[in-house]
């Protein structure tokens, strides 16, 4: 039978240059422990497109432009009670100025 899990997934999408400082963070904050083991997260590369508007002060790109930039994402598991941490810890070293980052809840078997 399934039930809801304490933990959440987490996934960030950083420039692929930033994604070791964005892994440090996470596990810093308390995300990526299971078990007896910490800082555990993977990630795989993707392309990441936006277009800044207008008052937009984007770290990469410019105003007006579509941009495609190659990413990193990076997922791990957090605690229910850490996701606010963790979150502000990344928001705090990730480059761009709006972060992609999704917060999922996760299933158990038990």
């Amino acid at each position: 039978m399934l039930k809801e899990s304490e933990f959440v997934k987490i996934r960030v999408m950083v420039p692929v240059e930033a994604a070791g400082a964005i892994r440090e963070a996470l596990g810093k904050a308390g995300a990526g422990v299971q078990g007896k083991y910490t800082y555990c997260s993977g990630s795989y590369r993707q392309i990441g497109r936006f277009c800044p508007m207008d008052g937009a002060k984007p770290a990469i790109g410019e105003v007006g432009k579509i941009e495609e930039v190659e990413e990193e994402v990076i997922e791990t598991i957090c605690h229910k009670d850490s996701v606010e941490k963790v979150i502000a810890a990344v928001k705090k070293v990730h480059p761009y100025e709006e972060p992609a980052i999704d917060i999922a809840p996760r299933l158990e078997v038990g």
